[in-house]
């Protein structure tokens, strides 16, 4: 009788630990699966379910899947999904503060700067408050580097944005570069071939110099700003605010740990990509233009005055755009 009690005693104990130990998390991604970002993210995944020895399963939603890619936090938040895997500068039409955790804009010069707002310049406290807000929770950043303009004309200063016309994103980029002189032009990512192509616009704001090669823009143009400067995406894992506190602190700390892996991996391999692709352009003839560090400053300034109409917008708004500008004026990046 003593045994027959002790094993359905162990076999309770066990199916209880199943049930709170077993997690599925169920999360989109805007890549797809042979995208580099998307190879990096499927090695998160397993990461994570072998540094838990199986009892995270994470099923990943590629190109954005089962919801388009900006309504992907919603329908986390909604528990359509646990997490998202794209960025916040999707959700800027809840609230303007999204941006400076999506792109600052004219902010960092490298992944590394930003990250460390991040981890060690109270970023990830300041910025938790306003994914919490949403009830949602920001676990990390994974930042492939700096974007590159490719262009038809010279750009090798500030000068040169003098009436650039060139496709951009909308929202703070245009005010920025408006600021400049240039001719920003909102366009759908899908038309930017074409418009280059029939001289609709000079240039483009698209993605990374090897995205940019991938995408076939220098067959036609022959100018490109490397080094970049002005727009370094933060892609962001977050989760159901629920659900993430629903986790173990065991389970958290693997999933934060398989989190800073990717963003470490992120950067290394896009660095890697990028100086490749700006090898090949140069021995092909593509001018290459590294701005100096008075053009970078310059730049920064007018992001700056952009910065402040948008702190301006809401009060999570200014306390992140003063949480960048104390940490930049820490790391000497700050234009006087």
């Amino acid at each position: 009788m003593k045994n027959l009690l002790t094993t359905a005693a162990a076999v309770a104990i066990a199916a209880s630990a199943a049930t709170a130990q077993d997690v599925t998390l169920r999360i989109q991604s805007h890549y797809a699966t042979e995208h580099p970002s998307g190879i990096l993210a499927a090695q998160f995944a397993d990461d994570i379910e072998v540094m838990s020895g199986g009892e995270i399963d994470i099923e990943i939603f590629y190109s954005s899947s089962v919801v388009a890619t900006t309504e992907t936090f919603d329908a986390a938040i909604n528990g359509i999904l646990d997490c998202d895997m794209t960025g916040g500068a999707y959700q800027t039409g809840k609230n303007p503060a999204f941006q400076f955790v999506g792109d600052i804009m004219g902010g960092y010069d490298t992944p590394w700067q930003q990250l460390s707002w991040l981890y060690y310049g109270g970023g990830y406290d300041a910025a938790q408050e306003l994914y919490n807000a949403e009830n949602m929770q920001l676990v990390g950043w994974w930042i492939y580097g700096q974007e590159s303009l490719s262009s038809s004309k010279p750009l090798a200063g500030p000068e040169d944005l003098k009436g650039w016309k060139f496709r951009s994103p909308p929202g703070l980029e245009t005010e920025i570069f408006e600021e400049l002189g240039a001719q920003p032009i909102v366009m759908d990512f899908t038309e930017i071939f074409t418009a280059l192509e029939t001289g609709i616009i000079d240039g483009a704001d698209a993605s990374g110099l090897n995205n940019n090669v991938g995408l076939g823009l220098y067959d036609i143009v022959n100018h490109a700003t490397y080094p970049g400067f002005h727009s370094m995406p933060s892609d962001h894992l977050a989760c159901n605010l629920d659900v993430w506190n629903g986790l173990s602190d065991q389970h958290k700390r693997i999933i934060d740990t398989a989190m800073q892996k990717l963003a470490l991996h992120t950067a290394l391999s896009n660095e890697k990509k990028n100086a490749e692709a700006a090898a090949m352009l140069t021995a092909k003839g593509v001018t290459l233009h590294e701005w100096s560090a008075k053009d970078r400053a310059d730049f920064r300034a007018a992001a700056q005055v952009a910065w402040d109409r948008w702190a301006e917008k809401t009060p999570e708004a200014a306390a992140l755009v003063a949480s960048h500008r104390a940490y930049l004026g820490q790391l000497g990046l700050l234009a006087d």
